[in-house]
């Protein structure tokens, strides 16, 4: 087993580096980028502030006075553009580009002087200094937030833990004992009924069943039993409930959130486990068990359980990260959730390279993590299996 874990550690190393390969070559051909998005913007301001100030929408900017004012500094003259220096600085503090400076030049390397100037840094080399830091596990700086890529992904780690964990843990209470009842009593109206059920839910999109809960409990049309946002209660009431109502606060806030995130989860893991014990209880072993006179909730429990719960358990941790990895976008916009989920999604609408790679980076190392452990929980489960076994 040691030498099973051995080999898939060292897997890791060209997996993470094939999907680091995939994302940042795919990035070079999307158009777009962080300095595009900052020129919109200012672009974007100063058609605003040449309209206000009388430039004249027609003129384009270029004719009056107001039009070609600087805006905040950045040298923005309307219609004529913005100054190359201060692209060359955009793509220096984007680490698009390098400071060169002439040969004899001494001090600081800076763009104000005349002898230094900004080079492209081409895109090879940049990909080869991303992996030399995050092997450092150095993800840099976000270029939007001023803070580092690390501190972002553990700021919005609570919500999508919250929803990740509390979703699965639902799902398997509510799925196990559910599919247990329908292998049993499989082809009963209770069967057919709850199948039904299931069903439904498994083909109600979550964000729609979110909506629903919103508009019956939370202040909608009907009743308002929950809050509408956030984890917990605003800070100067939060501050003031003691510890055992501050759990009760927060179980109250992410009852909605948690409910729709996981109405869809418990319908596949509830099939899941029926069949799973359908096909435990046709086998030879249930069939002696019984020949020799154990109790029906013996044979179940004793026998049978262990066997068909194999890949049900051996599974959670691969739900978990599913779950916690795949929290509603939408989801957490309707419940004003501040999580993983909005982080990404931001991220990759205004082209923030260092979130988008950093968070891939990490998500992708813990769910090669995660697939060694549900390996290892299989061992656990049934110590028969042996991955170095090699049938001749």
């Amino acid at each position: 087993m040691g030498a099973y874990i051995l080999r898939r550690l060292l897997l890791m190393i060209p997996t993470l580096l094939g999907i680091m390969i995939i994302n940042f070559t795919l990035t070079q051909f999307v158009p777009g980028g962080p300095i595009d998005q900052i020129i919109a913007q200012i672009e974007g301001e100063g058609d605003v502030f040449a309209t206000i100030s009388g430039g004249g929408g027609d003129s384009g900017g270029g004719g009056g006075g107001g039009g070609t004012r600087d805006i905040e500094g950045t040298g923005y003259q309307g219609g004529r553009g913005l100054p190359p220096r201060f692209l060359d600085e955009l793509e220096v503090q984007f680490n698009f580009s390098r400071i060169v400076c002439d040969e004899g030049f001494e001090g600081e390397p800076d763009l104000d002087f005349e002898e230094c100037r900004a080079e492209k840094i081409p895109a090879v080399e940049r990909f080869f200094l991303m992996v030399w830091d995050y092997m450092r596990f150095d993800f840099g700086q976000s270029f939007f937030h001023s803070e580092s890529v690390i501190d972002l992904v553990l700021d919005k780690m609570p919500v999508s833990i919250t929803l990740g964990l509390w979703s699965t843990l639902i799902a398997y209470v509510i799925s196990i004992p559910l599919g247990i009842r329908k292998a049993v009593r499989d082809g009963s109206r209770f069967d057919t009924m709850t199948s039904g059920v299931i069903i439904v839910a498994y083909a109600i999109p979550g964000f729609l069943f979110a909506i629903l809960l919103l508009v019956l409990l939370a202040g909608g049309s009907y009743f308002q039993l929950f809050p509408l946002r956030g984890l917990t209660s605003p800070s100067d009431v939060w501050n003031t409930l003691s510890w055992w109502e501050k759990i009760l606060d927060y179980l109250w806030h992410i009852a909605l959130p948690v409910i729709a995130t996981s109405i869809s989860a418990f319908a596949t893991l509830t099939l899941l486990t029926k069949n799973s014990f359908l096909d435990e209880i046709k086998k030879q072993y249930v069939v002696t068990a019984r020949a020799k006179g154990l109790s029906e909730r013996r044979v179940l429990y004793g026998h049978v359980f262990r066997n068909a719960m194999l890949i049900v358990i051996a599974g959670f941790p691969a739900v978990f990260v599913g779950v916690f990895f795949g929290s509603s976008l939408i989801i957490e916009t309707i419940f004003s959730l501040d999580g993983l989920g909005r982080l990404g999604f931001e991220a990759a609408v205004s082209r923030n390279y260092p979130v988008i790679f950093g968070t891939l980076f990490v998500f992708s190392l813990i769910g090669l993590v995660i697939g060694i452990i549900s390996d290892l929980m299989y061992v656990w489960i049934d110590p028969r299996i042996d991955f170095e076994t090699r049938e001749t």
